[in-house]
């Protein structure tokens, strides 16, 4: 699985299954991955990024690479899964290999669709999925607690770790997930290693009709998705699934044509993508020239060194310098020779801290 992955989850009939499938016909061809077979249930798809498109036509690049982002259609989930109700234990153990949670909410009336408690309520739909993952972490912390608290009999460094667990089972019993807990800059190390379900990031997708999208309009359903995600300190975004699944069928031309009549000026899943980039933390430096441009993605707070390591690990090995301009600069001096020229090129060393946007050219041995 691609190390970028956000697993899609949500009750049945939300329109999880119709997002995904208008996310995998924006899929790129499994051959620009080698020793990667692409599963049926997950789509890499691009974050297209205008940057990259800017920064070719100057170099004349033969052909321009995105940063890519794994989506993985999680089934399964039900009232119970932390009991092995549904596909219960299939459903958390996709979900763990995971970077982050997407959870698609309905937000529209639908007569046709049945809703899988009866009657449409966003507010109990998150908390049902909500639930089920604090109680999957419940059991986990306990049985890790139960281990550790003997560990800790005989080793005395391990007492750190013990309290953590019983502070973290402590705030899953009163229904919190663990990513509100604070914690010390220690705790976050130790936090680590486990595989809670509930430390992952999450971005709350508001499924509405397409009336609602079109007429920009904000029903209750919406302001609940909204309100949940702003107390947690999550993202939400506002997608129609209905009309992502029309624009998966045309072409780009013809997608954007047809979001102009509609006076919206960029796709749900664009915003989706974008989102989760971000929400995972990360950014992209870029590179140039003939061959190719190309999107690299780093996490926030990378050094120039662990930067060049993502290229190649002997460029990281045998680094001198970096040679980095911004995107702004490589743009308004149209290239690398004039920005220099101007001064607008520096010369880094191992420790600088790469930022997004970055045009970086690497010397090394």
């Amino acid at each position: 699985m691609a190390s970028l992955s956000c697993g899609i989850v949500g009750l049945p009939n939300v329109g999880k299954s119709t997002l995904f499938n208008a996310l995998t016909k924006k899929q790129i061809p499994s051959e620009n991955y080698p020793f990667c077979t692409i599963d049926p249930n997950i789509g890499i798809v691009e974050v297209y990024d205008k940057r990259l498109d800017d920064l070719s036509k100057i170099s004349n690049s033969k052909k321009i690479l995105y940063a890519t982002v794994a989506f993985v259609d999680i089934a399964g989930l039900v009232k119970g899964a932390s009991k092995g109700e549904g596909l219960g234990n299939q459903f958390l153990s996709h979900i763990r290999e995971t970077k982050a949670i997407v959870e698609v909410v309905r937000c529209f009336e639908d007569e046709n669709i049945v809703h899988v408690e009866g009657s449409l309520n966003p507010k109990d739909d998150m908390e049902t999925i909500n639930l089920e993952l604090i109680l999957a972490d419940m059991q986990t912390a306990e049985s890790l607690h139960k281990k550790v608290g003997k560990q800790a009999k005989a080793k005395k460094e391990l007492l750190e770790e013990k309290v953590l667990l019983e502070k973290i089972l402590k705030h899953l019993n009163d229904n919190f997930p663990i990513r509100s807990l604070e914690v010390t800059d220690n705790e976050k190390e130790i936090l680590k290693n486990y595989t809670f379900l509930t430390t992952k990031p999450i971005l709350y997708v508001s499924n509405v009709s397409e009336e609602d999208l079109i007429s920009k309009n904000k029903n209750d359903y919406i302001k609940e998705v909204e309100k949940q995600a702003k107390d947690e300190h999550s993202k939400s975004v506002i997608i129609s699934a209905k009309i992502e699944e029309d624009l998966a069928k045309l072409s780009n031309d013809e997608a954007l044509e047809y979001l102009e009549t509609l006076d919206i000026h960029e796709t749900g899943l664009n915003k989706l993508i974008h989102a989760a980039f971000s929400m995972l933390g990360l950014i992209t430096f870029l590179t140039t020239g003939e061959m190719e441009t190309r999107a690299w993605t780093i996490k926030k707070g990378m050094t120039a060194k662990e930067a060049a390591a993502k290229i190649h690990t002997d460029i990281s090995k045998g680094f001198i310098k970096a040679e980095v301009i911004s995107f702004d600069d490589f743009i308004k001096y149209n290239g690398r020779v004039k920005a220099k020229e101007a001064g607008k090129v520096r010369l880094e060393g191992k420790e600088y801290l790469v930022q997004d946007g970055d045009v970086i050219l690497f010397h090394h041995n």
